[in-house]
C-alpha cells in the first residue's frame, strides 16, 4: 500500500476507508443527553443535561483528535472541539437552541 496523502486521510492501520465508524460511549451519552434536553427544557434537570451532553461531546472530540484512526476523524475531532467551544461562549446549546 503507498502512504499518499489520501491514505493517511482516509486509511485506518488495516489499509481500510474509514469516515464513519460505529458510535462509541460518549456519542450515545451526548445524544441520549441531548434528546432528554428536549423532554426537561428548563430547571436544573436541564442544566445537569447540558453538562452532560458538552462534557461527553468534548470527550468525544478529544478522543478523536488525538486518537482518531487516520487524518480525517481527527481533523472532524478538531472541527467538533472549535464548533464547541465558539458555540458554549456564544451561548448556543447542542441542539442549536440560543441560551441568552
Amino acid at each position: 500500500m503507498k502512504n499518499t496523502l489520501f491514505d493517511k486521510t482516509f486509511r485506518d492501520s488495516d489499509g481500510k476507508i474509514v469516515i464513519a465508524q460505529m458510535p462509541n460511549l460518549p456519542i450515545i451519552v451526548w445524544f441520549t443527553a441531548s434528546l432528554l434536553k428536549l423532554v426537561f427544557p428548563t430547571g436544573e434537570i436541564n442544566t445537569g443535561l447540558d453538562v452532560l451532553a458538552n462534557g461527553s461531546l468534548f470527550t468525544w472530540a478529544w478522543l478523536e483528535l488525538f486518537q482518531g484512526v487516520n487524518y480525517f476523524r481527527r481533523t472532524l475531532g478538531l472541527v467538533v472541539l472549535i464548533g464547541l467551544i465558539a458555540a458554549r461562549t456564544v451561548g448556543i446549546d447542542a441542539l442549536g437552541n440560543f441560551g441568552f
